[in-house]
């Protein structure tokens, strides 16, 4: 059994998907982009702050799935510039600090809206 999972506290999906699907006690989250939920606009900055917004965007999800950072078992990093990959691991290990998940990171040829970075993720939850 699937569940959708949506929460205001992040920014809606901006085509046909979910923010993230919950089937059994495995929480699925999009692609979150750099957006203010707010404004529906990217935070100003750079890589560090997109990156960061990413996160704040992903926890929100997680805690609307009955999730939360620290279950996140895999992430994926797409990078509009892969030599923003130094800038962007600073702050991703701001939010993960010492219980990192599994990760692959690369460069991709564009990212919607033109942003620098969009960061997925895999966690687990508490069915208890």
């Amino acid at each position: 059994m699937k569940e959708i999972v949506h929460t205001d506290a992040a920014p809606a999906a901006i085509g046909p998907y979910s923010q993230a699907v919950r089937t059994g006690d495995l929480l699925f989250v999009s692609g979150q982009l750099p957006l203010d939920p707010g404004t529906g606009e990217f935070v100003p900055g750079g890589i560090a702050e997109q990156t960061t917004q990413c996160l704040k965007n992903l926890e929100a999800i997680l805690r609307a799935g009955g999730s939360s950072i620290a279950n996140v078992v895999k992430v994926t990093v797409y990078l509009q510039n892969i030599s923003d990959f130094g800038a962007m691991n600073e702050a991703y290990a701001a939010v993960f600090g010492e219980s990192v998940p599994a990760r692959a990171a690369f460069e991709v040829a564009a990212l919607p809206k033109q942003a620098m970075v969009e960061i997925e993720a895999v966690a687990t939850v508490d069915n208890g």
